[in-house]
């Protein structure tokens, strides 16, 4: 440790929990120049500009959100869109998103991005499939900016309309080539390969019922000449396997390697509906799964076999998916939902809340192909982290094991969360300022979208 002083030192914490080493009751954390510097026992603290006081909480890494719809939050808890299936849930959907317009993305990415730091995320990625005008990519970026959480946006597409086959209407739906040429737009203006970036691009179209088998192949073909990740859906709902069957002559796993996509280059969203042979070869190719277990739930699709994935060697990671299908934004929800779904799949041993923490962290870090820098707290890496508050009544009695008291009891909500050393919320609170005028600003525009104001 040199001898300048830490410009921020997280102490005193019940326990803090690096997924790097052995946990560390009383611990702290040190930060300096958005990196964590130190890590350490009570009584060997640093000298630091800045304090923040973890007492009576849990230190874990930031949650790492791998899926979600942000832009969804417009059309939240959509009662013509409730309790149906995923594609009926689409097909009430699609046109009143065929309205969205570059100031709905942006108001809608800030709102959502600020909700997930209350959540206790520090990373997310976003498919943006939806994109009847331009410049929506754009927009997201510039209020991740704006708001400071770590960003990986899928520049997402459809190109497979009603006409053709497909599920989309043609509102909604981009020529092959135009997607093509702003992927690579997207990639060359924003996408950071460094260290610590902020930003990455990843390239997603939407899934096999909504773009071509050519643009799948050409996607990932671009994907590997600009060094960028790819997303997409897989295997969500049984209408899938349905579809691709009767349109490609194979299931969905079997059109996904059809169309160059088996690789550790790729992650999905889902995947509930694989075989055994099918999660076996995901593992091989070592591409990674979002685990969505709310949404899958409430649009009755099912949920992962998530235990199995990770026997296999798949990199499985959390997502709370869009905000018009889970309706909520927080990983620690999702979180705990992930736990239940797990005991109730496979019985109360199956999984632990140490083990939902590693999805959420290590896990999805690793989808985002950034295992080597995020999801852990390790001196040198980028300083994101959550301090949990552990000192309400819900917590009252739990001393034993915090970390599955951290799941088992709550609600529980984030003290701080800090993104490359910035708190975005401390104590309790967004330190963003106009939370209030975009929240105003969101209704105008989601009221508009709903057509709730004619």
């Amino acid at each position: 440790m040199t001898d300048a002083p830490a410009d921020t030192l997280v102490r005193d914490a019940e326990l803090v929990v690096t997924l790097d080493r052995a946990d560390i009751p009383g611990g702290w954390v040190a930060i300096r120049d958005g990196l964590v510097s130190a890590v350490g026992r009570p009584g060997e603290e640093p000298a630091a500009t800045r304090t923040l006081s973890a007492r009576g909480s849990l230190v874990t890494p930031g949650l790492i959100n791998t899926h979600h719809h942000i832009y969804q939050n417009l059309t939240r808890s959509f009662a013509p869109a409730l309790n149906v299936e995923l594609f009926d849930w689409l097909t009430v959907l699609y046109p009143v998103w065929a309205n969205l317009d570059e100031e709905a993305i942006e108001v809608s990415t800030w709102v959502g991005l600020a909700e997930l730091a209350l959540g206790g995320c520090t990373t997310t990625t976003d498919l943006l499939y939806v994109h009847p005008r331009p410049g929506f990519i754009d927009a997201q970026i510039r209020a991740a900016r704006e708001v400071g959480l770590r960003f990986h946006p899928a520049r997402g597409s459809m190109s497979l309309s009603q006409k053709d086959g497909g599920l989309p209407p043609d509102s909604v739906v981009q020529s092959d080539d135009e997607i093509l040429a702003d992927c690579e737009r997207a990639v060359r203006a924003h996408h950071d390969p460094a260290p610590g970036a902020m930003v990455r691009i990843a390239l997603g179209p939407c899934s096999p019922f909504s773009v071509t088998p050519e643009l799948m192949t050409a996607t990932a073909e671009l994907a590997e000449r600009l060094d960028v990740r790819l997303h997409t859906h897989l295997a969500e709902a049984r209408e899938e396997d349905t579809f691709c069957l009767e349109k490609f002559g194979r299931r969905p796993v079997e059109q996904f390697e059809h169309v160059g996509w088996g690789s550790d280059r790729s992650w999905v969203a889902h995947c509930v509906h694989p075989d055994d042979d099918e999660i076996a070869r995901l593992g091989q190719w070592g591409t990674g799964v979002a685990h969505c277990p709310s949404s899958n739930m409430l649009i009755g699709a099912g949920t992962a076999r998530v235990k199995d994935l990770r026997t296999a060697g798949v990199p499985v990671g959390l997502g709370c998916d869009g905000s018009a299908s889970t309706d909520h934004a927080s990983l620690w929800l999702e979180a705990r939902t992930a736990l239940l779904v797990a005991k109730g799949r496979g019985g109360s041993a199956s999984m632990t809340a140490r083990d939902i923490l590693e999805i959420a962290t290590v896990g999805s870090a690793a989808c985002l192909g950034r295992a080597d820098e995020l999801g852990r707290i390790r001196a040198g890496r980028p300083a994101d982290l959550v301090v949990w508050e552990l000192d309400e009544i819900a917590f009252a009695g739990a001393h034993t094991d915090l970390v599955e008291a951290w799941l088992r009891c709550g609600p529980v909500r984030p003290r701080h969360t800090l993104v490359h050393g910035r708190p975005i919320v401390e104590d309790g609170r967004l330190t963003l300022p106009h939370v209030r005028d975009m929240l105003t600003e969101h209704a105008r525009i989601s009221r508009r979208l709903q057509a709730l104001d004619r």
